[in-house]
């Protein structure tokens, strides 16, 4: 065991004895520490209350500013079968340059002269409107003769009937006349005045006049009649000419239906040949091919290639929380980095950020989207540096809405609290996408 008494355990170690405690004990390295703190407080405090610009990020991708000027597929109006390619994925279009050619797959369609049969019926069709023209124009002179004869001989038999009627007349009158000679002569013979003779003559005078005058009103029934018959007889005759009339019209007229059907089928057709033929609505490069192949089926209204149009003005469509969207207003200005662009971005300081470009808000969007946030169109900003050449439509973007000028000590108070960025409304007029 060690012998260590209880005095040497009591007894204090001074360091300084010892050259090492010397060098530690004679630095006073406190006082640098101090003075460090110090200066960061200082700096600190004054970084505080530097200017802190409030702002809305954003994720979104780059697209064109006109709906007309976006990537689109082209369809085909018909159904049918690839024949022959005439462009490759890559190669610039103009308008109306062809894309492809189609055939037929409808049964109906095959005919290779459908368009030359159809116009043939036409022609056929054509000529039978005319030929029912003709005998409209035709039975419509025989009704009018019809009626001027009738006129005729309706004239000449009222002017019989006259005449019959002042013949009956007459008949009457030289009846009376002999009634009357007859019963003088009775009254004369019965005072012996007038002989038998004379009074036989006057009977067989009365009779004769009585004989004439019934035979005078048999002649006028037959006028009569004559008259009624010929009106009966023009009647039918004319009826039945206008009966022709109408069936030859009726029959014109769905002839005519016939040659409207038959040229609307010739126009459908000729449309339906020309839509054989693939072409391009714009100009445009061919993206890429959809459909593939030679012999390859497909429906009506499927997409075969896809094309993007040579001239477009860019865009950045973005998209904001719905709590932020009340602080977007028309022509705000909006920073934007371009995915590929590098940049060393402090959202709160726009002096020192690099790599972003100016923008401007053109349309907000008034119904929220299917990723729970609201769209807002973007357009470059004249005042600001020229988009770069390299950017594609569809690439992304990160967008900065810069707000109000705070303290930092403010924004960093706001944040803690959750708080929104100050509100404010510019004097401009909003507008929405529609």
């Amino acid at each position: 065991m060690l012998n260590i008494s209880k005095k040497s355990i009591n007894k204090k170690i001074d360091l300084s004895d010892y050259k090492s405690g010397k060098l530690v004990a004679d630095k006073k390295y406190y006082k640098q520490f101090n003075k460090l703190s110090l200066i960061f407080l200082l700096l600190l405090f004054i970084t505080l209350f530097l200017p802190w610009t409030q702002n809305i990020s954003g994720q979104g991708n780059v697209t064109t500013l006109k709906p007309n000027q976006r990537p689109q597929n082209i369809q085909s109006q018909i159904s049918g079968r690839i024949e022959e390619w005439f462009i490759q994925e890559g190669n610039y279009v103009k308008k109306g340059d062809t894309i492809l050619r189609l055939s037929e797959i409808k049964s109906e369609y095959f005919d290779a002269k459908l368009v030359e049969r159809t116009g043939d019926q036409i022609q056929s069709k054509s000529q039978s409107i005319q030929a029912y023209s003709d005998k409209v124009n035709a039975l419509q002179n025989q009704i009018l003769a019809l009626q001027q004869e009738q006129m005729l001989k309706l004239q000449q038999a009222e002017l019989k009937v006259k005449s019959n009627e002042r013949d009956l007349e007459a008949a009457a009158t030289n009846q009376s006349i002999a009634k009357t000679q007859y019963d003088r002569s009775i009254a004369l013979q019965s005072e012996g005045l007038k002989a038998t003779k004379d009074v036989e003559e006057k009977r067989m005078k009365l009779q004769s006049s009585q004989a004439k005058y019934v035979s005078q009103q048999n002649k006028l029934t037959e006028a009569q009649i004559d008259l009624s018959r010929i009106k009966a007889t023009f009647a039918d005759k004319i009826a039945k000419a206008q009966s022709n009339l109408y069936t030859a019209q009726s029959s014109q007229f769905n002839t005519e239906v016939e040659v409207s059907k038959l040229e609307n089928n010739y126009s459908n057709y000729a449309k339906r040949n020309m839509l054989q033929f693939v072409t391009a609505p714009q100009n445009g490069y061919i993206n890429k091919a959809l459909k593939g192949g030679v012999g390859e089926t497909f429906k009506q209204g499927e997409s075969l290639v896809t094309i993007m149009p040579a001239d477009y003005d860019l865009a950045v469509e973005t998209f904001v929380r719905p709590i932020d969207l009340p602080l977007i207003h028309i022509d705000e200005k909006v920073r934007v980095q371009f995915d590929g662009w590098p940049a060393i971005v402090f959202s709160g300081w726009e002096s020192v950020s690099y790599g972003t470009y100016g923008a401007k808000v053109v349309a907000i969007e008034n119904f929220i989207s299917n990723n729970g946030m609201y769209r807002v169109l973007l357009a470059p900003d004249s005042d600001d540096h020229k988009w770069p050449d390299g950017i594609r439509v569809g690439s992304g973007a990160k967008t900065i809405a810069l707000l109000d000028d705070v303290p930092i000590w403010y924004e960093l108070w706001r944040q803690l609290n959750g708080f929104p960025p100050n509100f404010y409304k510019p004097k401009t007029t909003q507008t929405v996408l529609k």
